[in-house]
C-alpha cells in the first residue's frame, strides 16, 4: 500500500478514518480531517476553496449529480443544453472516483494503533 501524503502538514495520512480527499480546480488533494478544517479556515475568496469529496457531503454531491446526470441525458429535456448539463453533472462522479482509485483505496479502512503520529 502506497502512503498518502497530507498537503498541509506534509506528515503520513495512516488510514481512511482521518482522510479527507478534497477538490479545487481539477486536482485531488488527500488531507487529514483536522488540517483539513484549517485549509477551510485560510480560505479567503470562493475561488480558492476545497471541497470535501469523500464524507457524507461528498457522497451526497455525487447522487445528486448522477441523478441529474441520468435525467438529463436519458431524456430530451431542453434539448441540446441538457445534454451538455447532464455531461458537466458527471464531473463530481468522476473526481469521486478518480479520488477512491488513486487516495483511499490504498489506505487501509482503520489502524486500531493510532498513537504515533
Amino acid at each position: 500500500m502506497g502512503t498518502k501524503v497530507c498537503r498541509y502538514c506534509f506528515k503520513e495520512i495512516r488510514d481512511r478514518d482521518e482522510l479527507v480527499t478534497a477538490s479545487n480546480w481539477f486536482r485531488i488533494r488527500p488531507f487529514h480531517y483536522r488540517c483539513f478544517e484549517l485549509v477551510e479556515e485560510d480560505t479567503k475568496t470562493i475561488a480558492g476553496t476545497w471541497k470535501p469529496i469523500n464524507g457524507r457531503a461528498g457522497l451526497v454531491n455525487v447522487f445528486l449529480m448522477l441523478v441529474l446526470a441520468v435525467w438529463m441525458l436519458t431524456t430530451g429535456t431542453l434539448g441540446v443544453i441538457g445534454d451538455l448539463l447532464g455531461f458537466l453533472a458527471l464531473y463530481p462522479i468522476l473526481l469521486r472516483v478518480l479520488s477512491f482509485v488513486l487516495i483511499e483505496s490504498r489506505l487501509p479502512k482503520f489502524l486500531e494503533d493510532k498513537s504515533h503520529r
